[in-house]
């Protein structure tokens, strides 16, 4: 029986990339019998095959995709894009535009309610001082709350700073101005005021009709930082008078008028009037009460004198603005 392995020269034996395994050919006749026909394969034309595990597959496949979406990070937008941006862009400012147009209606509608209960506040305010005014003073009273908020404010139960303003107020008949400084100001008058400032401004007739000084008869002269006085005493039986220039201290309760000079009137030749002068100007000075005059617990604080007129400036802690406190008076030595 012939070989196949006869029928080809060597040169001509097909190449292979592996090991082969020996395959069996079953060559039968027409009776179906015969020999099987074994190849043999030559060691020296195995070659090593290459196997590629599935982890380095799927960190290739990795890098690519990236290597593809970094290209397409680089790749600068289209003008496709750019519509989108804008709109994007649009949407967001009419947002904020909606949003600063909402607060500031908000804002608004607050200032103008709290403006309108600042009126209202100032008004109740103003009612109230001048229904508890003391009998003997009358007049009309403006009131400016300061602050922030009045609303705040009186929600908190006290008005942090309060302006009273009286520029055309009769005491008695006699017309004065005052203005009044109020530091925690409460809502409910019938409570204490922290701090009160006021300064009380008059001319030298309501002075005179006020405030009545002991030994002076014809009343204060006012002048530049200076009040003057007459008086008389008697020498001998002759009566002798004088004038006195004297300089304002505040002293709590009274104004002390501490002489500065001394001029004496005509008398004779025969009688010395140096003792007198000595004792104008070497005494006590002359003491004014005002306690009597101002409600109870008010100190006179400073006193400021121009020609015609004179300022006085009053300070109180704790008083009470309701008309029975304003009725109690202080009491002179």
């Amino acid at each position: 029986m012939a070989k196949h392995g006869d029928e080809h020269d060597a040169g001509d034996a097909p190449e292979t990339t592996g090991p082969v395994e020996p395959v069996g050919i079953d060559e039968t006749g027409d009776d179906g019998s015969g020999d099987t026909l074994v190849i043999e394969t030559d060691a020296s034309d195995e070659q090593p095959t290459e196997v590629i595990e599935p982890y380095a597959a799927a960190g290739a496949a990795a890098g690519a995709s990236a290597a593809a979406a970094g290209a397409t990070a680089a790749t600068p937008p289209t003008d496709a894009d750019e519509p989108r941006e804008r709109q994007r862009l649009g949407r967001a400012a009419r947002i904020w535009i909606v949003v600063g147009i909402v607060l500031a209606v908000v804002v608004a509608l607050v200032v103008v309610a709290d403006l309108v209960a600042r009126g209202i506040a100032e008004q109740r305010v103003a009612e109230e001082i001048e229904a508890n005014l003391p009998d003997g003073v009358e007049g009309d009273v403006t009131v400016a709350i300061g602050g922030f908020s009045v609303i705040g404010q009186y929600l908190s139960g006290t008005m942090q700073h309060v302006e009273l303003d009286a520029p055309a107020l009769t005491v008695e008949g006699a017309p004065i101005a005052v203005s009044v400084v109020a530091e925690g100001m409460p809502v409910d008058l019938a409570s204490p005021v922290e701090q009160l400032t006021a300064t009380i401004t008059a001319d030298a007739d309501s002075i005179n009709q006020l405030i009545t000084v002991a030994g002076v008869e014809t009343g204060l002269t006012l002048g530049d930082g200076t009040v003057g006085y007459e008086g008389s005493i008697e020498i001998f039986g002759l009566p002798i008078t004088y004038q006195v220039t004297a300089t304002p201290v505040a002293a709590g309760d009274s104004v002390l008028l501490e002489p500065e000079g001394v001029e004496v009137g005509a008398v004779g030749a025969s009688i010395d009037v140096s003792g007198v002068i000595e004792r104008l100007l070497g005494g006590d000075p002359l003491e004014i009460c005002i306690a009597d005059r101002l409600p109870e617990g008010v100190q006179l604080e400073s006193i400021a004198v121009a020609p015609g007129a004179a300022a006085i400036r009053l300070q109180a802690d704790g008083l009470v603005l309701d008309s029975a406190s304003l009725e109690q008076k202080g009491t002179c030595g």
